[in-house]
């Protein structure tokens, strides 16, 4: 039997994750070596109760909540969920990150594990990941670079064919196949992995958190792979409203860039962090002029470059 913990951490968004449960009822059938972990990050309101209220009306036994002390972000509660299988159960094989605001399409988890277990030198498998009506959410991408940065912050059609290889978001879809890091949205990770590299850096709060996991995995050896088979819908930005194509998008949080910061710091110094934002500030400026004088909507956040310069530079502060 092959056995997996499929983590989900959950701050106020309870109803996502009942949906999501319920996406998952057929895929343990499938997989009866498979558990699900909610990891609740201290919600204010009643979402404990409320899922284990759930659980226990659907008899969803391959199901638990597991009451968290604070709001410690994606990467503590995922810890959380994770740390005890490595002290008590040594039959896990993987553990399989998952979104509260997923939908699981039928076999996606069997899948990911069909894939590893045919893969033995693969540390980690993404899924394909889609909007409702099946439109392809880009969920493998490129590492930042400072070319990245520059690429993403001028969106002009000649630099972007040219950076094409640097972007971080390619565009979305595309067969099985290895790539640099997949979303976190829907991510299964092979035990050794963790025993190799460790948890998650819980420095950081929310974002950033699986592409320094999975840029440590990478240089530790372990490949990365997309699994085009494996389809998840992420209903994206439900939880935080920062990001999702069509929906209002909120101020972009502190936590953001200070997660932003800490990536590149980490793994590239303080003098690469700096070329990078000098690179996206110039860019993504002159992006907001030329968008303003051709009269083309503005997609992103409110007062985005003034954040970031904000914060990145220390103006206005």
């Amino acid at each position: 039997m092959r056995t997996c913990r499929i983590i989900i951490v959950n701050y106020r968004t309870k109803e996502l994750v009942a949906d999501c449960l319920q996406s998952l009822e057929a895929e343990m059938r499938q997989e009866p070596g498979c558990h699900v972990i909610i990891a609740d990050n201290a919600s204010p309101d009643d979402s404990v109760g409320y899922l284990k209220n759930i659980i226990a009306q659907h008899n969803w036994t391959w199901a638990s909540v597991l009451p968290l002390p604070k709001n410690g972000g994606f990467s503590y509660g995922n810890n959380a969920g994770i740390r005890p299988l490595f002290e008590t159960d040594n039959d896990i094989r993987y553990i399989h990150l998952l979104n509260p605001d997923t939908i699981v399409r039928p076999g996606a988890i069997s899948r990911l594990l069909d894939f590893l277990e045919e893969h033995s030198e693969v540390g980690i498998a993404g899924s394909f990941l889609e909007e409702i009506d099946g439109t392809p959410q880009c969920a493998a991408f490129n590492f930042h670079s400072v070319l990245s940065e520059f690429e993403r912050g001028l969106r002009f059609g000649l630099v972007t064919k040219i950076l094409h290889r640097q972007m971080v978001a390619p565009p979305p879809g595309g067969p099985t196949r290895r790539v640099n890091w997949v979303s976190g949205a829907s991510m299964m990770i092979r035990r050794e992995v963790f025993e190799d590299i460790g948890l998650f850096d819980e420095d950081y709060f929310l974002y950033y958190e699986e592409t320094d996991f999975e840029l440590r995995a990478r240089r530790a050896g372990w490949p990365i792979w997309h699994v085009a088979e494996s389809k998840v819908v992420h209903l994206e930005g439900a939880s935080t409203g920062v990001t999702g194509a069509g929906r209002a998008l909120k101020r972009v949080p502190s936590y953001w860039f200070e997660s932003r910061r800490r990536y590149f710091r980490k793994h590239h110094g303080s003098g690469y962090e700096f070329m990078a934002n000098l690179a996206y500030a110039s860019a993504y400026g002159a992006w907001r002029i030329r968008r303003k004088l051709q009269g083309k909507p503005d997609p992103d956040p409110p007062r985005l470059w003034q954040d970031f310069v904000r914060f990145n530079f220390g103006l206005g502060r």
